[in-house]
């Protein structure tokens, strides 16, 4: 159906009637012809003055149809489509993936194609952002500084492509996952939601950041930010060198505790990811545990419809305007 979005401007539509009949009345002064010579002349000025009213009638009724066509596009005429559901969860989602020189590391596959670490994490991430239909998602990069890539948003694709337009290195090259949780802190605190979750990848121990990650985690407690965090890299990697292979440990680095007390502190919880596939079975635990609520609600696609009453009315208007000229 068709809907006006402000109907209260059509209450100007009499509004030239009333300025038509407070302004006084202005009378063109013609000259009385004195005589006519022949009667000729006089069936012709006659017809003439017939045809000069004839316009004025016609022009007057242009007038007012384009000044209702100019009100008609002022009240913005919209077309309201039929009702759709959109699934809400009231539930804010934010993403906190570390872009650290250590995620080169390859100690990963998939599809049994050795990859780094990022490009697994982008992988599984991608697809467990496109199932939270419903949540708001944002998504923070770290590395020696903390970024908002994406702010809160219901849109799912675009997430998806900057995490995957994400590149190693972009935040720097040490880890500030204290600085991490405090940017998130600061986007989710202000939200008047009814579940606040921060899940937060990484793959070494803060050594970059103002706040350290235990402090940033009280502050996520007060607001009932519950932090989820996934430490990845493989235990055993074989590394090959002039002496021949030798086993190490990629995941040295890794601050497991802290990691541990950071979920613990806020109601959440540490999983570990080895490889590939534990890392997506983490994603659909997580699943699990924050649930997609399905509230439905619903709303009506509306199309705007202004511009056709408008270019018909300057068309008019044009008409007009040329009319007086010649």
């Amino acid at each position: 159906m068709i809907d006006f979005a402000w109907p209260w401007l059509l209450v100007s539509l009499p509004l030239p009637i009333i300025v038509r009949w407070w302004l006084p009345v202005y009378e063109r002064q013609q000259a009385s012809a004195l005589k006519v010579p022949f009667l000729d002349d006089f069936y012709t000025a006659e017809s003439s003055h017939q045809r000069v009213q004839l316009t004025q009638r016609w022009t007057v009724w242009i007038a007012a149809l384009a000044w209702l066509l100019l009100v008609t596009a002022a009240s913005r005429p919209q077309w309201v489509g039929e009702p759709l559901e959109q699934a809400i969860s009231g539930r804010d989602v934010m993403l906190a993936i570390d872009l650290s020189g250590s995620m080169e590391a390859q100690d990963f596959a998939i599809n049994k194609q050795p990859v780094d670490r990022l490009t697994a994490a982008k992988w599984v991430a991608g697809q467990f952002i496109e199932r939270r239909t419903g949540d708001r998602i944002g998504l923070i990069l770290f590395g020696t500084r903390a970024y908002l890539q994406t702010p809160l948003t219901f849109d799912r694709k675009t997430v998806v492509t900057l995490l995957n337009e994400s590149a190693l290195g972009l935040a720097g090259e040490n880890t500030a996952i204290g600085d991490a949780i405090g940017l998130a802190v600061k986007r989710l605190g202000d939200q008047h939601v009814n579940s606040r979750v921060l899940i937060l990848m990484t793959d070494g121990a803060n050594t970059a950041g103002e706040i350290t990650p235990l402090k940033a985690a009280e502050l996520a407690a007060t607001i009932k930010l519950k932090i989820y965090t996934i430490g990845i890299g493989a235990d055993e990697m074989v590394v090959r060198s002039f002496f021949g292979n030798r086993t190490v440990n990629p995941s040295a680095d890794l601050d497991e505790d802290a990691l541990i007390k950071i979920a613990e502190s806020t109601g959440g919880h540490y999983y570990r990811a080895r490889n590939a596939q534990e890392l997506e079975n983490i994603y659909l635990r997580l699943d699990e545990l924050e649930p997609i609520e399905k509230d439905k609600q619903y709303f009506r696609p509306r199309e705007e419809l202004f511009f056709w009453p408008l270019s018909v009315a300057l068309a008019l208007l044009a008409a007009l305007a040329t009319q007086r000229v010649n």
